[in-house]
């Protein structure tokens, strides 16, 4: 049983900036999906592409896998017995992750590291996954590092980027900011809880649309991105080498 995310739910003296914490670390499955639109058909696909594009004897790359779900997935589409890396900065995070990944078989696939994802080399990869993780990285290293992930590839390999983002027109943005709120009000989140959250998260996430995440796939030398799933404001690309 999850437990349910009530971090916001009281009013708060000081809005501290948004941490993968323990105390986040504890309702993350909760907080997901209930914050996430198309979370799950996100899930799905990675398994389907994983099906599709492992490659034997190549690694996975879960860049920011929080508790695991997207290398579960990969591991349960993989075909070869592909070794996973999967790797967060956030010990509590990672914790919480081994034991949850334990509960599955193809968890004995998957290896854990705690590290900053920005300096980690990539290589003999099939697949690079970053599952709503890009966002949090500091927008001056972005460039490098998906030229980093492009650089460990192998030929035919992807990246799959999910990611929550901008429009770059102004009402549309809104519109779609909108209807994010009103799915996680439908979910149960109060008014306090929106609005004490996007105030934490707004100076550790920075939002790029979707058009300046294909150019810097492209400009790296990725061969075509595809669009694969959207639902309001969070998107799911694969980039293709």
């Amino acid at each position: 049983m999850q437990n349910t995310d009530t971090i916001f739910a009281q009013p708060l003296n000081e809005v501290k900036d948004f941490r993968f914490d323990e105390q986040v670390a504890d309702v993350f499955p909760d907080m997901i999906s209930r914050s996430v639109p198309g979370y799950q058909s996100i899930l799905n696909a990675i398994e389907f592409l994983a099906n599709r594009y492992a490659q034997p004897n190549k690694r996975i790359y879960d860049l920011g896998c929080s508790l695991g779900a997207a290398s579960l997935a990969a591991a349960h589409g993989a075909q070869h017995e592909n070794p996973i890396y999967a790797i967060d900065n956030s010990q509590a995070m990672l914790a919480r992750c081994g034991r949850y990944i334990r509960q599955f078989q193809h968890a004995n696939n998957i290896q854990l590291f705690e590290n900053d994802i920005t300096q980690i080399e990539i290589s003999d990869a099939c697949m690079v996954i970053m599952n709503f993780t890009l966002q949090f990285v500091d927008p001056a290293k972005r460039d490098a590092m998906i030229k980093t992930i492009y650089n460990g590839l192998e030929p035919g390999g992807v990246l799959i980027l999910a990611e929550k983002i901008r429009h770059e027109d102004p009402q549309a943005d809104e519109l779609l900011v909108d209807l994010h709120h009103d799915f996680k009000r439908q979910n149960g989140y109060s008014e306090l809880e929106i609005s004490q959250k996007r105030v934490a998260l707004e100076n550790v996430m920075q939002l790029d649309s979707f058009e300046t995440h294909r150019k810097r796939m492209l400009n790296a030398g990725f061969s075509s991105v595809a669009l694969i799933q959207q639902q309001f404001n969070f998107c799911a690309m694969v980039a293709m080498k």
